[in-house]
């Protein structure tokens, strides 16, 4: 049973109470929940999760990363957390915080390595993401971020019917094709009433190191002409820089001040 005074969609959701499937767990407080998703997979979507996890943290927010990506998860290597394993107090699940204390759950927190396998079908994998929302002792957040895998399948579509999600941002690299998916996903997010924050284009540009000079891998009209055409905003553009390639490897730690500035000009838009 729902409860509307503790969602953080009050006052700004068409479903009905009767309806609504989602479980708000009494002691957790959370304000804003935003979805991050992609067409297709490859494009950076949850890099650029706990980038931005990463900045709304240092401004005071406290903030969590809800990984959806059941049997691609890569949130806990990302934040530098993949040895860590997830306590329960047999009713309810203890997020992982890093040590900016940034709360996350992910089903590879629930495996025995984290190159272990998740063989579940479709209302298995959607179960266990509405477990991370409604079971997780997330307690008082400014916002959470949910990290869902690539395309309109089962998980996009459970996270914008069931939970209560106030956005999404789509992640996109500058190529027509990939463009072509991403609008499939920002019409399915308009075709369940989901408000499109806008799309943050990765691997934008590579920056001449000697002269600063911004150098496009792809024609830039492209872009301007889709994100007309689809009515949305570009958030923000990242470029292609080992700063963020060593991400994965190393996970998410201090950002560069030129990086740092770039995120702002995003989170100020949020």
């Amino acid at each position: 049973m729902s409860n509307c005074n503790s969602c953080p969609s009050k006052g700004n959701c068409n479903t009905n109470a009767k309806s609504c499937g989602v479980v708000n767990h009494p002691y957790n407080k959370i304000k804003k929940v935003i979805g991050v998703m992609s067409g297709k997979g490859g494009v950076g979507k949850s890099t650029v999760t706990t980038l931005l996890a990463k900045k709304l943290n240092s401004l005071g927010y406290n903030v969590g990363i809800l990984d959806s990506d059941i049997t691609g998860p890569s949130i806990p290597r990302l934040m530098g957390l993949k040895d860590e394993r997830a306590m329960s107090n047999g009713n309810d699940i203890y997020p992982v915080a890093n040590e900016d204390n940034i709360k996350t759950m992910s089903i590879n927190y629930m495996v025995d390595t984290e190159s272990q396998p998740v063989v579940w079908k479709g209302p298995m994998i959607t179960n266990a993401v509405k477990q991370f929302y409604s079971n997780v002792l997330w307690g008082e957040l400014d916002y959470l971020l949910i990290d869902m895998p690539p395309g309109t399948g089962d998980v996009a579509m459970t996270v914008m019917q069931s939970l209560p999600i106030n956005g999404v941002i789509m992640v996109s690299v500058p190529q027509d094709m990939i463009s072509m998916i991403v609008a499939k996903a920002i019409n399915m997010a308009k075709m369940l009433n989901v408000n499109v924050l806008g799309v943050i284009e990765n691997m934008s540009y590579i920056q001449c190191p000697d002269c600063d000079k911004k150098i496009k891998l792809f024609d830039g009209e492209e872009s301007d002409v889709f994100f007309k055409e689809n009515n949305i905003d570009l958030l923000g553009e990242l470029p292609m820089t080992k700063e963020i390639i060593n991400i994965t490897h190393n996970g998410v730690k201090e950002i560069s001040d030129d990086l740092d500035t770039i995120l702002s000009g995003i989170v100020n838009k949020l």
